[in-house]
């Protein structure tokens, strides 16, 4: 059986700097702090509800850190304008080298997304970014109540994407994710887009880093071989 690799989504394959624009029509000049805070006050409820055990779906997670983010700017976040912006969220633009990567790769290796969003969110994420097709399925941690970097959503992963005792990859942008994977027993290949981003000095390191999908595609068939 052909090599597995999980795709994180939002931050590897699609860009949730793309909400950039849509939030300059409500923001102003404030429109990549909020952006900025946004995306790092998602996660940081995420992980949150994941400790407390607090489970609330991405989509919940992901509307009260737009509330957040726009009373941060001093502004007030309306139902119309925070539904308009989520509906945007749906759109968010692939990475310019998502494509041709995934492309080049689906050949070789079962190709999956591996998410903290719901499924029905993510299909919508990757069908209007137009990535769906190149991609087995979708593994989401939603059935698991919890959110990455829990063990057992990647322990899920295993069982979802069929690859058992087998070596399984993890391609995410996240450091978080990558660490998270490493610890519970994945390869990983971190996506190191913007060379002055700090990987987290716990002393858990990637398998593989790389500064784009596209030299994920020329360097891992060798390294997922000999995993």
């Amino acid at each position: 059986m052909a090599p597995v690799l999980a795709f994180d989504v939002y931050g590897t394959l699609v860009d949730p700097s793309g909400m950039v624009a849509h939030l300059r029509t409500h923001t102003g000049d404030d429109a990549k702090t909020v952006s900025a805070l946004w995306r790092q006050k998602q996660v940081e409820y995420a992980f949150r509800r994941g400790l407390m055990r607090q489970y609330a779906d991405f989509g919940v997670c992901t509307r009260q850190a737009l509330d957040f983010a726009f009373r941060s700017v001093g502004r007030t976040l309306d139902a119309g304008t925070a539904d308009a912006l989520l509906q945007a969220y749906q759109r968010l633009p692939a990475f310019d080298d998502a494509v041709r990567s995934l492309a080049a790769l689906k050949p070789h290796y079962r190709l999956f997304a591996f998410s903290n969003g719901t499924p029905e969110a993510v299909e919508r994420v990757l069908h209007n970014a137009g990535l769906r097709d190149y991609l087995e399925g979708i593994v989401s941690v939603h059935e698991m109540g919890t959110f990455k970097p829990d063990p057992a959503v990647y322990k899920h992963a295993r069982q979802a994407t069929g690859a058992g005792d087998e070596p399984l990859w993890l391609v995410s942008g996240n450091p978080w994710d990558v660490i998270g994977a490493r610890s519970a027993g994945l390869e990983a290949a971190w996506v190191q887009r913007d060379s002055g981003t700090v990987f987290d000095p716990w002393g858990i390191e990637p398998s593989l880093v790389v500064q784009d999908l596209t030299e994920l595609a020329d360097k891992l068939p060798a390294n997922a071989s000999n995993t």
